[in-house]
């Protein structure tokens, strides 16, 4: 099987009819129906059944059309680093955001290296701190932004920012104080980001408290969202802040809660990355007077 087959397999899946991937595909349905013939006799197995409307994958053609499409993807991004390698300081950079990050730093950053570097686009994967490590271990990505905590392991790793975590809520639930405790916290309902949870969860347990877990999610706009409805209280790093909307929404410090969160830029060791990433390195490098390797 070859690059095309998959193409033209994918397409059939995604189009559900070989008459409509035909159509997209600008060819004639016979030679079309033929190449998925010859794919499944070459994978050795029925790929999807033909139904009167639409085709039906089988648990091989499930397995197939996964791996396809990222195949694909991976064939796309690698000719188009070949491409920039070929042409220098055009290209794309391919970078993971995680959402808290998106909103504040990002966008300064992606400022001061628009004007060094007009010609460099951006493709951007938005996602939670694991989902874009998983990205950078696949290679569909090249660099991210990332918070603490997460494993390092095979990974190049440079701390750009450290912030504290805050208390996120309708004013209604400070009471007119300037900051909080962990014992105020106990009695509210709580909203945590899940990598978070265990580390808190411990801070509370040390101080002698249980505090009331009203919801867990994995993603800091999810917790914002939440927090600014007045459901309850978000634990975030100061610089999540940014995408509250409601007025009545506001952060307090928690006076007996010392930990914080970094920013950090993440690659994956000992692999190649694309001269539009290289040049934000070193843009980065510039910004934050800190080295990248």
């Amino acid at each position: 099987m070859d690059l095309k087959q998959l193409s033209y397999f994918v397409t059939v899946i995604q189009e559900g009819t070989i008459s409509g991937a035909a159509r997209k595909l600008h060819l004639t349905q016979p030679p079309l129906s033929a190449q998925m013939k010859l794919l499944e006799e070459e994978a050795g197995c029925l790929l999807f059944e033909r139904g009167s409307r639409h085709v039906q994958l089988t648990a091989a053609g499930q397995m197939l059309y996964g791996r396809a499409v990222k195949m694909l993807e991976l064939a796309d991004i690698t000719a188009r680093e070949l491409k920039d390698y070929r042409d220098g300081t055009a290209g794309c950079l391919r970078l993971g955001v995680v959402s808290s990050v998106g909103s504040t730093y990002l966008i300064h950053a992606v400022q001061d290296f628009q004007k060094q570097y007009p010609h460099i686009d951006f493709e951007l994967t938005e996602g939670n701190t694991y989902q874009l490590l998983e990205q950078l271990s696949s290679g569909l990505i090249e660099l991210a932004l990332v918070r603490t905590p997460f494993s390092k392991q095979g990974l190049t790793s440079v701390p750009l920012i450290e912030e504290p975590l805050l208390a996120v809520g309708s004013k209604r639930y400070f009471q007119n104080k300037n900051s909080i405790t962990l014992s105020d916290l106990s009695g509210l309902p709580l909203i945590l980001y899940r990598r978070w949870e265990p580390i808190l969860l411990e801070s509370f347990r040390e101080a002698g408290l249980v505090p009331h877990v009203f919801c867990k999610n994995d993603d800091a706009r999810t917790s914002v969202i939440w927090a600014d409805a007045g459901l309850g209280i978000s634990i975030l790093p100061a610089s999540a802040f940014g995408l509250v909307k409601n007025p009545d929404t506001v952060s307090r410090q928690i006076s007996d809660l010392p930990l914080t969160s970094s920013i950090c830029l993440v690659r994956s060791q000992d692999t190649w990355i694309s001269t539009a990433a290289r040049a934000f390195l070193n843009c980065l490098s510039e910004t934050y007077d800190h080295p990248f390797t």
